[in-house]
C-alpha cells in the first residue's frame, strides 16, 4: 500500500514518525539523520518534518540530489523559515541536502567518497556504498511515505541553465493527469514533456522516477546554474514550493500557477564526441535552427577537433559553460515548443 490512503491515516494520528524523526502536531522537527556506513563511512544528511496541526497530504520536497546545486538548498531554508506549522494542513518532509559528501566537497555530479551520481542510483541499497545508502534512506523512508514528491535541481557547477521541469509521461492516465497538475501548480512556465523515465521500481535509477514507479505523483524543476546562489533563482524555488502547498490546501492563500504554459517535444542532449576544451557558441534561452552551431571543442593546444550542432530547431535549456569536455559528457540541451 502506498499513497494517499496510508498516508491520510497517518496524519490523523497524535504525531508522525518519518526518517526516524518524530513530529507532534503543530511542530516542526529538524534534524542531522545519519546514513550509516558501510563499504565506506558513514555520513549524515539534514531532513525537517514540518507536521501540520490538521490532516492533510504528505509533501515530499527533496534537495541536494546533486550537491554543486545550490539554489534548492538555500530555498527549502526560506520555506523552512516561512511555513508555521500551526497553521498546516498535513505534513512537509524536507530533505535540505541529500548528497552530503559532494556538498562539503563541492564536487559536480558525483560523490568523493564513491564517485557515483545519487540521482541515478535510486532506489539505492541498503548495504551499497554511501551514495546508494543515502538513496535507499530516501526512498524508504520519505519517498515511500510521501502523496508528492518534488526533486528540486538547478545546473549544476557547470551548466548554464534557464528555468524549465520535467514533467514525466507514465502512461497511466490517471496518474499522468496528478503529475500535470503538480507541475502546472509549481508555476515554471517552460515544462519539458519527459517519457523516458524507467517504469520499474527496482531500477527506477531516478529520484522522481522512484516515486513515480511507486504511483506516487513527481517531477524534477531546475532553477539556477553554475553553481549561483543568485535570488531570482532562489526565490523561484521558493515560491514554487509554496504554491505546491496551497493548490493542495496545505497553506492558506492562492497558489500561483503557470498561466501559459509552454510544453517542450521534442527534446535532445547534445554529448561532445571528444574529449577537450569546449567553447559554447549559444546560450540558454536562444532559439536555433536545425543545424545551428551550438558548441565546438578544440584540442589543448587551440585546434578545433569537433563541432556540436543543433538536431532539430528548438529553444537551448542549458548548455555546459566551463571549458573542460570530455567524449560521451552532455553539451547542451535543446527542446521544441509543442504545437
Amino acid at each position: 500500500m502506498t499513497g494517499m490512503s496510508l498516508l491520510v491515516s497517518a496524519t490523523l494520528t497524535a504525531s508522525i514518525t518519518i526518517g526516524g524523526i518524530t513530529a507532534e502536531p503543530g511542530t516542526a522537527v529538524s534534524r542531522m539523520v545519519p546514513i550509516g556506513g558501510g563499504s565506506d563511512d558513514a555520513t549524515e544528511i539534514p531532513v525537517t518534518v514540518l507536521h501540520g496541526a490538521e490532516p492533510g497530504p504528505v509533501v515530499a520536497l527533496i534537495a541536494g540530489n546533486h550537491g554543486y546545486e545550490y539554489a534548492p538548498i538555500l530555498a527549502l531554508q526560506r520555506v523552512l523559515a516561512r511555513v508555521l506549522p500551526s497553521g498546516l494542513r498535513g505534513t512537509v518532509v524536507m530533505v535540505h541536502v541529500a548528497a552530503m559528501p559532494s556538498f562539503l566537497a563541492r564536487t559536480v555530479y558525483r560523490s568523493p567518497v564513491d564517485g557515483k551520481n545519487l540521482n541515478r542510483v535510486y532506489p539505492g541499497k541498503s548495504d551499497g556504498t554511501s551514495s546508494e545508502r543515502i538513496a535507499y534512506f530516501i526512498t524508504e523512508e520519505i519517498i515511500e511515505k510521501a502523496d508528492y514528491v518534488i526533486d528540486l535541481h538547478c545546473g549544476d557547477g557547470n551548466e548554464w541553465l534557464r528555468p524549465f521541469v520535467y514533467m514525466p509521461v507514465t502512461g497511466d492516465a490517471a496518474l499522468d493527469g496528478k503529475i500535470e497538475e503538480l507541475v502546472l501548480a509549481f508555476g515554471i512556465d517552460h515544462i519539458l514533456v519527459d517519457r523516458s523515465r524507467p517504469s520499474e521500481p527496482e531500477t527506477s535509477r531516478f529520484c522522481d522516477a522512484t516515486a513515480l514507479t511507486r504511483g506516487i505523483p513527481a517531477f524534477t524543476a531546475e532553477s539556477g546554474s553554475l553553481g549561483q546562489r543568485d535570488e531570482a533563482s532562489v526565490e523561484r524555488v521558493a515560491e514554487g514550493v509554496l504554491s505546491v502547498l496551497r493548490h493542495y490546501r496545505l497553506l492558506e492563500g492562492e497558489p500561483a500557477p503557470v498561466s501559459h504554459p509552454v510544453f517542450l517535444e521534442p527534446s535532445e542532449v547534445l554529448t561532445s564526441p571528444r574529449t577537450g576544451v569546449l567553447h559554447p557558441r549559444v546560450e540558454p534561452g536562444h532559439t536555433v535552427a536545425a543545424g545551428s552551431l551550438l558548441a565546438i571543442v578544440t584540442d589543448f593546444f587551440g585546434r578545433e577537433i569537433a563541432r556540436i550542432t543543433a538536431p532539430f530547431a528548438g529553444e537551448v535549456l542549458y548548455v555546459v559553460a566551463t571549458p573542460p569536455i570530455s567524449e560521451g559528457e552532455p553539451v547542451a540541451m535543446i527542446a521544441t515548443p509543442r504545437r
